[in-house]
């Protein structure tokens, strides 16, 4: 029993710091713009703020790799933890002494979004050598993490808004501050021993950082089902950011149902992707890979733009939704697997961030396109639109033929990653 204990603390510890990080996270994603809102008054302030934490963030996921690989993705996860709770903090502090101004803000906000991003990528980086420490599939460890992952979203939404409520909206990034601070300890605590850096072949040359960095894209561009996986997720998260942000609002503002039913939808969907994310960290290694993924974007893609596009009842449109989350929580478990058991250990870290960087860099322009669309076609056009292009591009993958290819992982990099670290899990 011990000696299970003891196996399972990494993952355990893992799942809880992450948890802890995603609740000051999404406290800090509602404090920050309404913080702005409040102080400035100006939308496009606002819009600034945003993308002055995203653009480093997706810059550092994407050139952070190498970082990864020669230090190890625990030490850089650590660092960028603890720097993270010191520059968040900064935010209030300087506010309740008159000195933040909206530059400076600027500043904070960018340094914060580049160091989330390798900080991120490390803990993803991971994700394998705690899996194996555990004796857990990757499916299953994704599919906890997914899990934890929307629990920890839905209650720091609510948390924010009592939050922001009560102490108001600066005070509140002290929460944020606080979660870093204990993911610090227990995410180092729980992996002590774990995410050494992968030593170098002993007869391998020095080899530069661009080196190093265009060695992760030679590898990623040359495997077709990882290409597919992130020019697909690439384009559904730049859809789901305007459904988020534009579609869905506007479709409860016209339709009349109110800002109330909004974010219940919303908490719907994060609640019910639980419930998917848990039964596939449940069974989801016995699913067959290809069929899950067709059945279940066929589920939760196109349908929950067309109900509403239809103008269907509410009760339709939860109903929907509903289903449409339970099977999106079997997507993150079987992606994260495929995209993880495929890496060589030596490229794990380069390579990973760098597809997760691909997979956000069209986010910035999901909100953007999505009023161009309302504003040009009008709401129900728009979204009838948004889910003709979730169907084709969830479904284009498909026609890869060695998409197919996902039901199991290459038999040289699955022993690459298990044999490669360079010492036993600890």
């Amino acid at each position: 029993m011990t000696a299970a204990i003891t196996r399972r603390t990494p993952v355990v510890g893992a799942l809880v710091a992450e948890g802890v990080s995603f609740v000051g996270t999404r406290v800090s994603m509602i404090a920050i713009p309404w913080f702005v809102l409040s102080t400035t008054g100006s939308a496009t302030q606002t819009g600034l703020v945003a993308a002055a934490e995203i653009t480093p963030l997706v810059a550092l996921k994407a050139l952070g790799g190498p970082l990864l690989d020669r230090i190890g993705p625990r030490r850089v996860s650590l660092v960028c933890d603890l720097l993270s709770a010191f520059v968040v903090a900064a935010i209030p502090v300087l506010h309740g002494l008159g000195l933040l101004t909206f530059p400076t803000l600027l500043v904070l906000v960018a340094i914060a979004g580049a160091l989330r991003g390798p900080g991120d990528a490390g803990k993803a980086a991971m994700s394998p050598e705690i899996a194996r420490t555990a004796g857990w599939s990757l499916e299953r460890v994704s599919g906890l993490a997914a899990a934890v992952e929307r629990t920890s979203s839905m209650a720091g939404a609510a948390l924010a808004g009592l939050l922001v409520a009560s102490v108001g909206a600066a005070d509140a990034l002290y929460v944020d501050a606080a979660s870093f601070l204990v993911s610090f300890v227990v995410f180092g605590v729980a992996t002590a021993g774990l995410g050494r850096p992968v030593p170098p072949e002993v007869d391998a040359d020095p080899t530069s950082y661009v080196t190093e960095l265009r060695q992760g894209w030679d590898f990623l561009r040359t495997e077709p089902v990882l290409i597919a996986i992130c020019v697909m997720v690439a384009v559904t998260n730049l859809v789901d950011q305007a459904y988020a942000a534009v579609l869905a609002p506007v479709w409860a503002k016209d339709s009349g149902a109110g800002v109330a039913v909004l974010g219940t939808l919303f908490a719907v969907m994060s609640g019910a992707s639980v419930v998917g994310a848990l039964i596939a960290a449940r069974w989801g290694e016995t699913l067959p890979r290809y069929r899950t993924y067709v059945v279940a974007f066929l589920i939760c893609g196109a349908p929950r733009f067309v109900v509403m596009a239809l103008e269907s009842p509410v009760w339709a449109v939860f109903a929907v939704t509903a289903v449409a989350g339970v099977a999106s929580g079997f997507l993150n478990p079987i992606l994260g697997a495929v995209i993880l058991e495929r890496i060589p250990a030596p490229l794990l870290g380069r390579v990973s961030s760098l597809n997760t960087a691909i997979c956000w860099s069209l986010m910035p322009l999901g909100g953007v396109l999505g009023g161009l669309a309302v504003t040009g076609l009008g709401i129900s056009p728009a979204l009838l639109v948004a889910g003709a292009a979730y169907f084709l591009t969830t479904m284009a993958p498909t026609r890869v033929p060695s998409f197919r290819r996902m039901d199991r992982a290459p038999v040289e990099d699955t022993q690459t990653m298990v044999t490669g670290s360079g010492h036993p899990p600890a």
